[in-house]
């Protein structure tokens, strides 16, 4: 797989199950690329969505995701939640 690390785009969400989402980190190329790095050095699991990662990259950092992203936001959970195997 070839990634372009100029355009790169990476953000992280923490979700404590009070309110909604927080965005913690984000990042487009070489930060972006460290964001991903350190991820999977944490088991941290990831979804390529180019579209969404772009929409909650305005998220400014520590504010809670926008409702209109909770249904896209909601999907990347229960993914990271079937993959840790905390759900079927």
């Amino acid at each position: 797989m070839s990634v372009d690390v100029k355009r790169q785009l990476a953000v992280a969400l923490h979700y404590d199950r009070t309110g909604a989402p927080r965005v913690t980190a984000k990042g487009r190329g070489v930060i972006g690329a460290k964001i991903i790095e350190i991820a999977r050095q944490h088991d941290i699991p990831i979804e390529e969505n180019e579209v969404l990662a772009g929409a909650l990259s305005n998220v400014e950092l520590g504010d809670e995701i926008p409702a209109d992203l909770y249904k896209a936001v909601a999907e990347v959970l229960i993914f990271v939640l079937r993959l840790s195997g905390r759900i079927r």
